[in-house]
């Protein structure tokens, strides 16, 4: 906390907010044009790094899974995001590091991305995709999930609204606009998706994360442990076989392969009694 009671910015959320109004003063320099087809503004950021789910040749372009996420439309596009991000930002960011917050809020906003680009193929909407709300949204839930106390103003609304009220609100308003075209807050289906996909990336971390890294784990543990075992297997079969061939032709008859494997097998043995 400052002097006025306000929190400090963690280290990482300072960078991102940082990185997102540079690039945005960037996209005011040089930007979007209503008269010329979008395929033809190469010239704007939008064009080389925002989300696209058609054409092929550009939707396989994963770089834009990240890069979307720095680029915003509006002053209150990116006011609202950005807003978002330091709410959120300052409480997640303390308690699980800066590394982790990024890899989150990140992974968040790539989910969604990816699940926009892929909802393209379906015909239903199409267009480019811009803006830090998967990862935001992502950031949302996740606090709605550790914080369940937690109020928040919305202006100009004058009562602050429980997180979980406020999730559960902005979930069921993305289903409507997606699948029903309901345009519960706007007609942006597209960006809806993306925003369901991050919320959703982040329930799932939180809620079975553990549980799918753990099962993981074991699995390695589980696969090492059924080489090991295969191994040994293999070297056993090799000592027997040496062995039976010691008894009938005497020991002067094996290779130097052979009693490297024998004098390997003795040691082993030794070793674990």
């Amino acid at each position: 906390m400052n002097l006025m009671g306000v929190p400090s910015l963690p280290p990482m959320v300072k960078r991102l907010l940082l990185i997102n109004v540079i690039v945005f003063v960037i996209q005011m320099i040089f930007p979007i044009r209503g008269d010329i087809p979008f395929d033809e503004q190469k010239i704007t950021l939008d064009y080389w790094f925002s989300a696209i789910g058609i054409p092929w040749t550009m939707a396989i372009q994963v770089w834009r899974l990240i890069t979307f996420q720095f680029l915003h439309g509006s002053f209150f596009h990116i006011l609202l995001n950005m807003w978002g991000l330091y709410m959120f930002g300052v409480r997640l960011e303390p308690i699980w590091g800066s590394k982790k917050f990024l890899t989150f809020y990140l992974t968040c906003g790539f989910v969604g991305g990816l699940v926009y680009v892929v909802g393209c193929q379906t015909g239903y909407f199409g267009g480019y995709l811009i803006g830090a709300s998967g990862g935001v949204l992502g950031l949302l839930m996740a606090s709605a999930i550790l914080f369940p106390q937690m109020k928040i103003f919305l202006f100009p609304i004058p009562i602050a609204i429980p997180i979980r009220i406020l999730t559960l609100v902005a979930v069921m308003g993305y289903v409507l606009n997606v699948v029903r075209n309901y345009n519960a807050f706007g007609s942006n289906a597209g960006g809806d998706l993306c925003h369901l996909g991050g919320m959703a990336t982040a329930f799932i971390w939180l809620k079975w994360g553990d549980l799918l890294r753990f099962k993981f784990k074991f699995n390695l543990k589980e696969g090492s442990y059924q080489r090991k075992l295969e191994r040994d297997q293999k070297m056993q079969f090799e000592v027997d076989r040496i062995l039976a061939k010691v008894s009938e032709q005497g020991i002067q008859s094996l290779s130097r392969k052979e009693k490297q494997i024998l004098q390997k097998a003795t040691e082993k043995k030794k070793k674990t009694g």
